[in-house]
């Protein structure tokens, strides 16, 4: 059976989920972190594709981020796929699958979505009961966003940007975005959108020129 087409807009955010094979996990020491890393972002500049967020679990990895091609998502998630693949077999004399399949995708609504996106991203390490405080966790965006520790794996979208008017403003007002809970309805639109993999859904509803309706898809997933 063909694969379908995975949908991408040029120029508009993606949220990116790869897993490990059966939900196992695919990091087991610091430095795999550290490789999975460095792949990531030369997979980035070489592809063209702006990382805005990020959280690499144990067991799976998400990714906010803007393509500037169409094929830029899927060129970057091979290179990282493969590079890093290569360098767990090789390291952990192991062999087999590591990931659970083709990643799972869905285009953000920038202007509504994309900080939601980004927080959701980035608490994953607390709702999975991993640390008290995003910040406590090392391998995510969140200090870089809300803390202003460098990260050269990141680029600032228009809308971050657009939370103040310097750098500790914007992170200020980052900072209080993560002082609420989620609603229901926010978790739900982030979880149906990315369940369904490369379909075209999107978390939210409009991006320019285009009309995205949530789809009838009610298949809940921990992500």
């Amino acid at each position: 059976m063909a694969r379908r087409p995975r949908h991408v807009l040029p120029g508009q955010a993606m949220h990116l989920i790869q897993r490990g094979n059966n939900r196992q996990a695919i990091f087991f020491a610091d430095a795999d972190y550290h490789f999975d890393y460095e792949a990531l972002e030369d997979a980035a500049i070489r592809y063209g594709c702006a990382v805005h967020a990020y959280v690499f679990m144990t067991n799976h990895v998400h990714l906010l981020m803007t393509p500037s091609t169409r094929d830029g998502p899927s060129r970057v998630m091979q290179s990282v796929g493969r590079r890093y693949v290569r360098h767990v077999n090789t390291t952990h004399q192991r062999t087999g699958t590591l990931w659970e399949g083709r990643f799972r995708s869905a285009i953000v609504d920038s202007e509504r979505y994309l900080l939601t996106c980004s927080r959701y991203i980035e608490l994953n390490p607390i709702r999975a009961g991993m640390v008290n405080s995003p910040q406590d966790y090392r391998w995510s965006s969140y200090r870089h966003n809300a803390q202003g520790r460098h990260d050269s794996l990141l680029s600032l979208h228009g809308v971050y940007q657009r939370l103040g008017s310097d750098c500790t403003s914007r992170q200020d007002a980052y900072c209080r975005l993560f002082h609420g809970a989620f609603s229901p309805g926010e978790m739900e639109k982030i979880r149906v959108a990315t369940a369904v993999g490369n379909a075209h859904v999107a978390v939210g509803h409009r991006v320019p020129g285009k009309r995205l309706v949530m789809a009838a898809f009610r298949r809940k997933s921990r992500l």
